[in-house]
């Protein structure tokens, strides 16, 4: 698509305006997915934002998802990945970590939205009588809180992620990506309710981005399945403006023009999203093929000349291709069948390993393969991981399963002097290890796995629920005291103190500290009332770097500012140092005050 000489879209004719001017309402980019899940509809719509980020214009992102759940925080992270953390506590789908580190803002519950919110929202209202008698229906009760909610949220100022003194603007556009497939069952009242939001506000302030699958079979690319999932959604009553389509490599012209004649899209706004080798590359794949640009002339908003300017995603992009040296990171858990599980761990690795100009590479450690029980080649192969590895991290997790190993993993990390960083549950078995291996408390143990433990060095918390699941742990951001300015939390975060997601409804037993750190841990972060230790550290300085957390900064990295803790792991993994770098990319994440 060509732009005008004074730099608006070809055939517009609006003189020059601010977005806020440009617009009476508010725009609306809905992402859906066609034909299967696992597509990348998540990455595609943070890409898409990103480019409209890039173009100076404000994005709010919301994700729904039609499960029945009210939220994800009890959902098996097998089933689902893992349970991504707000700021205001809320317990969301992963996507919405995606859409934080892509675009470095900081979300709210209300932006992920459930089928059982939804209709907890409306049972609510009818048991108050709002409803004045009336027979409450999917249609138009259900669609209508749908929109409304929409509406409701997307309006709300968006704050940044990383700059604590950001007040936040309203947003000029916002970018929902509907979950699942579009023909579920599950899907057809939110389908339905952002057609009818469609109508409300007028077709030229929603624009449809449909992500389909190209597959290639025989060395060709096959479009009928694209062109179902098309006839699908346009059964629907809703027509994408725009096809995304997922493929090997980049899709032919001829496949393009075919998509456009059978699926009545014009053939620019068919877009190749085909593989590439980093997932940070899909937005400038989208701006190749002028996607600013189109959503800016359909949508009827003014593009300024020169924009989009992606210039830093571009520069991470070439240093990524450039990069020739590789860090060894043992990730030790159990979930690794697949890395959904420990998605924003991942994602803050390979933050922190772009910082230090390294490679990353992951080596996948099962915990139980660690223990007593595992076969002779399991154990081999899980130590030939940890003796392969630079550095060592044990994430956060629930349950029994695979804790004997983990724990044996910090003894190894501690013994061995290697780069160690624990997370909530890690910084939990980090305690255990040197509570039954320096101290000789062999029972020690949490309240989690053994009830009636001798030494319980980590407990339950005494505002925990022990009846109800859902949304009882202490979640959410919460500030950080730490109490030695020399340690090396404070070097990472350059501050007194700090704040972080938390997860967790255990935490270790203050009874027990005196003896942990006379067995040489130093509790060197603790919660505002002085009560709750949330950061430990080693006090042997010979060992580079061993760092346990009780909260999830994973949960704040973003892509041009990791994780100041990941970051350290990083830098002594790689042989760099926390005191060779004075000038890292960190931000000391306070609120303020």
């Amino acid at each position: 698509m060509k732009r005008a000489a004074d730099g608006s879209s070809a055939g517009g004719s609006e003189p020059k305006r601010t977005c806020s001017e440009a617009r009476e309402k508010m725009k609306y980019v809905v992402v859906t997915g066609g034909i299967m899940s696992g597509l990348g509809k998540g990455i595609t719509a943070s890409s898409i934002a990103v480019l409209l980020q890039g173009c100076g214009w404000k994005v709010n992102m919301i994700k729904i998802d039609p499960y029945l759940n009210v939220d994800a925080g009890t959902m098996s992270p097998f089933e689902h990945g893992e349970t991504f953390v707000l700021d205001d506590g809320g317990e969301t789908d992963l996507d919405l970590g995606n859409y934080e580190r892509f675009l470095d803002i900081s979300l709210s519950a209300d932006n992920n939205i459930t089928t059982g919110k939804i209709y907890q929202a409306v049972i609510e209202r009818e048991r108050k009588g709002e409803y004045l008698g009336k027979t409450v229906q999917v249609v138009p009760h259900i669609t209508n809180a749908i929109g409304d909610w929409i509406e409701r949220v997307a309006t709300r100022p968006v704050k940044s992620g990383t700059n604590p003194l950001d007040e936040g603007a309203e947003a000029d556009i916002c970018v929902i990506e509907l979950g699942g497939t579009v023909g579920d069952i599950e899907s057809m009242p939110f389908i339905e309710g952002l057609r009818q939001l469609q109508y409300r506000i007028g077709s030229e302030n929603m624009f449809i981005v449909q992500v389909t699958l190209v597959p290639t079979m025989s060395e060709e690319q096959k479009t009928k399945p694209t062109q179902h999932a098309v006839k699908e959604l346009r059964s629907a009553g809703f027509a994408p403006n725009m096809i995304c389509c997922r493929c090997e490599t980049e899709l032919q012209e001829e496949q393009k023009k075919k998509l456009g004649l059978f699926c009545q899209v014009e053939k620019e706004c068919i877009i190749s999203v085909h593989n590439v080798s980093e997932i940070y590359k899909v937005p400038l794949l989208l701006k190749q093929q002028n996607v600013a640009e189109i959503l800016a002339n359909q949508l009827r908003m003014y593009l300024p000349k020169g924009m989009p300017n992606i210039s830093p995603w571009e520069q991470l992009c070439k240093r990524l291709d450039s990069l020739d040296k590789t860090v060894k990171i043992a990730l030790v858990g159990k979930y690794t069948s697949g890395t959904d599980a420990y998605l924003s761990v991942v994602r803050a690795l390979q933050h922190a390993s772009m910082a230090v100009s390294r490679k990353l590479e992951i080596l996948w450690v099962i915990a139980e393969h660690l223990e007593d029980a595992a076969t002779p080649e399991e154990a081999k192969t899980a130590m030939d991981q940890l003796e392969a590895a630079d550095g060592i991290l044990v994430p956060g997790g629930f349950g029994d399963r695979g804790i004997t190993g983990k724990v044996n993993a910090c003894k190894y990390a501690r013994e061995k002097k290697k780069p160690f960083l624990g997370v909530c549950l890690g910084m939990q078995v980090a305690v255990i290890e040197v509570a039954r291996n320096i101290l000789g408390w062999k029972d020690a143990d949490s309240e989690e796995f053994t009830k009636d433990s001798k030494n319980p060095v980590i407990i339950f918390m005494p505002e925990g629920s022990k009846t109800h699941m859902g949304g009882t742990m202490r979640l959410g951001t919460r500030r950080t005291i730490l109490k030695d300015d020399k340690c090396i939390t404070a070097k990472l975060y350059k501050g007194a103190s700090v704040d972080e997601r938390h997860r967790h409804r255990y935490e270790v037993n203050p009874a027990k500290i005196k003896d942990l750190e006379k067995a040489g841990l130093k509790f060197v972060g603790m919660d505002e009332t002085g009560q709750r230790m949330e950061i430990v550290e080693l006090q042997d300085e010979t060992h580079p770097y061993f760092v346990a957390a009780q909260f999830h900064p994973e949960f704040k990295s973003r892509v041009m500012v990791p994780a100041p803790l990941f970051h350290g792991l990083l830098r002594t993994s790689s042989g760099q140092g926390i005191s060779d770098d004075p000038d890292h990319p960190q931000t000391p994440r306070k609120k303020k005050k």
